[in-house]
């Protein structure tokens, strides 16, 4: 079919009904722009040819949206098209990215990174930068990451700025780290996280090396918007001629900024520490082996899942948070007798545990469990080497998301430090970071009229200064197995998250004492603490109408009840005005806490990157003395799973109103 048959023949299923407006008007304009490929628009042939509407309608009836950190959605279609799926049969990887503008694809990233070079160039601009906007980019394993690296770079120096690349799959928190040391206006991390194979995804970073805020987040959006498909055709060809591949050397000085969190290498000595890593086929081998190893630690890895596989094969999901995907290393550990097991997601951002029992048996934690303990960790050595007074101060920080443990506010209360909540993305925390670094420089430039070199200052260094004139932080964390030690990296790290809970591990196995003790010696200090996570996945056009009703009628008509318990307090951050300890007003957000009158509670959001609408509970008992701590276990737990259910049961009534 010629391009304008193919225009005709969408109008016909448009005006039968069987496309949404929306997808025939995107697909018209998308075979009219003349930027599409032979084989694009040989697929787009078929998907009309077959009258796939199903399949045109999931990526075409919108453009895939630019957000406030970038994008993220499917590069391979449900149903790929036979140019699409090449030889994937056989070398399970397609040969072309999914076409559609819902889809990411050269096209769609393409756009995305020629609104932002115009907006880091207007950025220079505005600020008196005379030299070329400076990009670094990172990738995963996932199908096409590389591809979508080499693309962006290749347009980044056609556009006359200046960019670097890895020589091979990196970090999440390797890039954020990059930025700050290369000097870089921006970076882009090409990942999807531990979403399913099929995915991928775009994050954008700003200087500070954090995933962009306000005002520079909407400030590309808008830049974006501006780029017209037309002429994109003449970017689409890689060229990798004035590209910088970084060498190993960049490696090895994050991988030392990695090791600077932690606080006491002396538990390590004697500690005979026996560990189990899985990267579940990601990126995390390059950054988490060479600093544990430097550290004397024994690691035995998961042979089968050091392989780098962008369909990740051995695990349903390459996800640290599920249970499956640990399987492989619980079998190792509890074979070979490790103390405990680490696992890290596609891009080193997260990481799951499973520690030793009593029975041997390997006994999983949850993203709450671990963020509590490395926080109490944290604050006590800290205190015990001089770094914090011993009473707490209102000038140290520990940083977590609304939706993480309040266990985690009850051990900053207890030890006299300031805690702040910020709105779920670690972007947040990574914002707060970028504030105190330069309230500190901006307070020491009215003092002595000079600027530090924050970068090159010692962990002791900042944590005198920023007590002095700022805040020092001292850990943050979120509920979904993100933690960050310091503030050397600007986004969650699963690095330096393994190597500061070997640590504490190393430093429990010196006192005689096991992890699950010292979770439970929180818990009689604290009260004890547990959370619970309910999801409805909701796929497509259809889904995200459903989700957005779930959010609506929240707002319009919140609950009342649950299980019998009247609701105390209902909070709307999307409609309220609420601020953080440091007086930060909170951006509006559709997030909603529900209080209950037995003291549970729990909030609901829609997630920022799946199509799932997310609900976390949160419960609490009061803990006499050890003997009681079994029973106040399993009565929190039954009533937080009763909660749970009652919550899903009215979110699917209310997707369907």
């Amino acid at each position: 079919m010629t391009i304008e048959e193919l225009i005709d023949r969408t109008k016909d299923l448009a005006a039968s009904g069987s496309l949404l407006d929306s997808t025939a008007e995107n697909l018209q304009t998308w075979l009219s722009g003349g930027f599409l490929s032979e084989a694009s628009v040989k697929s787009v042939q078929e998907l009309l040819a077959g009258e796939n509407v199903e399949e045109l309608n999931n990526r075409f009836y919108k453009t895939i949206a630019f957000g406030t950190g970038g994008m993220r959605g499917r590069t391979i279609g449900a149903k790929p098209t036979t140019v699409e799926a090449g030889d994937m049969s056989q070398t399970g990887s397609p040969r072309h990215p999914g076409v559609g503008s819902n889809m990411l694809n050269e096209y769609t990233v393409a756009r995305a990174t020629l609104g932002l070079f115009n907006y880091a160039k207007a950025y220079h601009d505005r600020e008196g930068i005379a030299s070329a906007p400076r990009l670094v980019i990172a990738h995963d394993v996932r199908h096409f990451s590389r591809f979508f690296c080499e693309l962006s770079a290749s347009i980044w120096s056609k556009m006359g700025g200046e960019a670097f690349i890895f020589e091979g799959p990196r970090s999440t928190p390797q890039l954020s780290f990059s930025v700050r040391h290369l000097k870089a206006t921006c970076g882009i991390v090409i990942t999807a996280s531990h979403n399913p194979p099929h995915d991928n995804g775009y994050k954008v970073y700003f200087s500070d090396g954090g995933q962009v805020v306000p005002p520079n987040d909407t400030g590309i959006i808008a830049e974006v918007e501006k780029i017209p498909l037309q002429g994109l055709e003449e970017f689409l060809q890689t060229d990798l001629a004035k590209v910088t591949v970084l060498d190993r050397t960049s490696d090895s000085i994050y991988v030392d900024t990695v090791l600077s969190s932690v606080i006491d290498r002396s538990v390590f000595e004697g500690s005979d520490l026996k560990v189990v890593f899985t990267p579940i086929h990601g990126t995390g081998a390059s950054g988490t082996l060479p600093a544990l190893e430097s550290l004397g630690v024994n690691v035995l890895t998961v042979a089968d899942q050091m392989k780098q596989d962008s369909n990740f094969s051995t695990v349903t999901s390459p996800n640290p948070e599920n249970a499956e995907a640990l399987d492989m290393a619980i079998q190792l550990a509890e074979t070979e007798g490790a103390d405990f097991l680490m696992g890290t997601d596609p891009d080193c951002d997260r990481m799951g545990i499973a520690v030793k029992g009593p029975d041997g048996k390997m006994v999983l934690l949850t993203g709450n469990q671990i963020g509590a303990m490395m926080a109490e960790y944290r604050v006590s050595t800290f205190k015990s080497k001089g770094w914090l007074p011993k009473e707490g101060s209102l000038s140290a920080v520990l940083i977590k998301t609304f939706v993480t443990s309040p266990l985690q506010d009850a051990i900053g209360e207890a030890h006299g430090i300031k805690v702040v909540n910020t709105l779920t993305g670690f972007k947040w925390i990574g914002e707060k970071l970028m504030i105190y670094e330069k309230e500190l420089q901006q307070r020491l430039a009215e003092k002595t009229r000079e600027r530090v070199d924050y970068d090159k200052l010692s962990q002791s260094e900042r944590s005198k200064l920023l007590q002095e004139h700022s805040s020092f932080y001292v850990f943050g964390g979120e509920e979904s197995y993100g933690y960050l030690p310091n503030d050397a990296v600007r986004d969650k790290d699963g690095n330096a998250a393994c190597v500061i809970f070997c640590e504490l591990v190393a430093s429990l196995k010196t006192q005689g004492k096991t992890v699950l003790e010292y979770l439970d010696a929180m818990y009689l200090k604290y009260g004890y603490y547990l959370e619970g996570l309910g999801q409805i996945v909701y796929e497509g056009a259809v889904g995200a109408a459903r989700i957005a009703r779930i959010l609506k009628t929240y707002r319009e008509n919140p609950p009342s009840t649950f299980l019998g318990e009247d609701v105390t307090k209902f909070t709307d951050f999307g409609r309220q005005d609420v601020s953080d300890p440091d007086g930060k007003a909170i951006p509006k957000q559709d997030l909603y806490f529900v209080e209950l009158a037995n003291g549970y509670r729990y909030a609901v959001r829609g997630s920022g990157t799946e199509p799932k609408i997310k609900f976390y509970l949160f419960g609490r008992g009061d803990v006499a003395d050890s003997n009681a701590l079994p029973s106040i276990k399993e009565q929190t737990a039954a009533t937080l799973e009763s909660l749970k259910q009652a919550i899903l049961d009215d979110a699917r009534e209310r997707a369907e109103s």
